[in-house]
């Protein structure tokens, strides 16, 4: 396991709110002061909030939460619920009469796994942004991992058991980290080695198969009711303006690219937020860099810290001789 989380970032609390019946949930990232934010969206089918304000020409420069959530576009409810929580709590942008909580949001495809009438409300985002800490370290199944799967070219049958997973590098004072829940049409790689790790599963066979392999050898049909969305954030103590926390979003989809193939498909939403506490002064170039880089190790991150749920396999409990 790649080391470090994102809350190793001091001022950042990450908290989890989730259903087992369900096999949804959601994951909250808050930065009460306020931290820089930035957004790269790079899927076709993507479910957010709040992303028009990440642009460096709108007025509001901070963000205090970004909430990963389950339950497709019905989960973005959840960020209400962050919204309540940090404005009892004098979180927001101050508007004189109260405080205003920005809070972003976007959203994965799990209705499909457990009860799909459960789903990330406004009272599983309060309780997630209620527990939120900064010495939070969980991964897998938790969270917006709950409802994660991976490796869909034959359907849901052969998908694969993701999760949620975070990981930080540091250089010097820099710090930069990443939250990622894994949820994508193709197949995880390693990034260091290689290796594949999850995927697309022949269950008959318990062979781990290859996306592209199985394009390659026969027409498929995609018209199954299945989306994807692999959804993360950025943080680091760098300072930096909203235009540099976009092209760090921007940057760190290459850990996507490295890790996820295929990836940025028409089924997929993919998505990452940055947000900066605005600490030490870092180069925007060398941020990026560290951002693919650590996006990588989280994604390894939460495909090898998932358990298995019901018919579908983990990482950890299948042997990958992959054909």
């Amino acid at each position: 396991m790649y080391p470090g989380y994102i809350t190793d970032v001091e001022g950042i609390k990450v908290g989890h709110s989730q259903s087992e019946e369900g096999m949804t949930g959601c994951t909250v990232i808050i930065c009460e002061e306020g931290a820089t934010g930035g957004v790269d969206v790079r899927g076709s089918a993507p479910g957010t909030r709040e992303t028009d304000l990440f642009k460096s020409d709108k007025m509001v420069d901070k963000v205090h939460a970004v909430v990963l959530s389950g339950g497709s576009a019905f989960g973005l409810d959840a960020a209400s619920g962050v919204m309540k929580y940090l404005e009892e709590n004098h979180v927001g942008f101050d508007v004189g009469v109260t405080k205003v909580p920005i809070v972003a949001s976007a959203v994965i495809f799990d209705l499909n796994i457990g009860d799909y009438k459960i789903r990330p409300d406004f009272n599983m985002g309060y309780s997630a942004a209620k527990f939120a800490n900064e010495n939070e370290r969980a991964q897998g199944n938790i969270g917006c991992g709950m409802g994660a799967t991976v490796g869909k070219i034959l359907g849901p049958d052969n998908a694969m058991k993701s999760g949620l997973g975070s990981a930080s590098i540091r250089v010097g004072e820099l710090i930069v980290s990443a939250l990622v829940s894994v949820n994508s049409f193709g197949d995880i790689y390693d990034y260091k080695t290689g290796e594949q790790i999850a995927g697309v599963y022949d269950y008959k066979n318990n062979k781990l198969l290859n996306t592209i392999s199985v394009i390659k050898g026969e027409e498929v049909d995609l018209n199954f009711p299945m989306r994807n969305t692999t959804i993360g954030v950025i943080v680091t103590n760098a300072i930096l303006t909203k235009a540099e926390g976009n092209k760090v979003s921007q940057m760190a989809h290459n850990g996507y690219a490295r890790s996820i193939n295929p990836v940025h498909t028409m089924l997929d939403g993919d998505t990452i937020f940055t947000m900066a506490t605005n600490k030490i002064i870092s180069d925007v170039n060398i941020v990026g860099t560290l951002a693919a880089e650590v996006m990588s190790m989280a994604i390894t991150n939460a495909v090898i810290n998932a358990s298995g749920y019901k018919n579908l396999l983990a990482s950890k409990e299948i042997k990958k001789t992959i054909v």
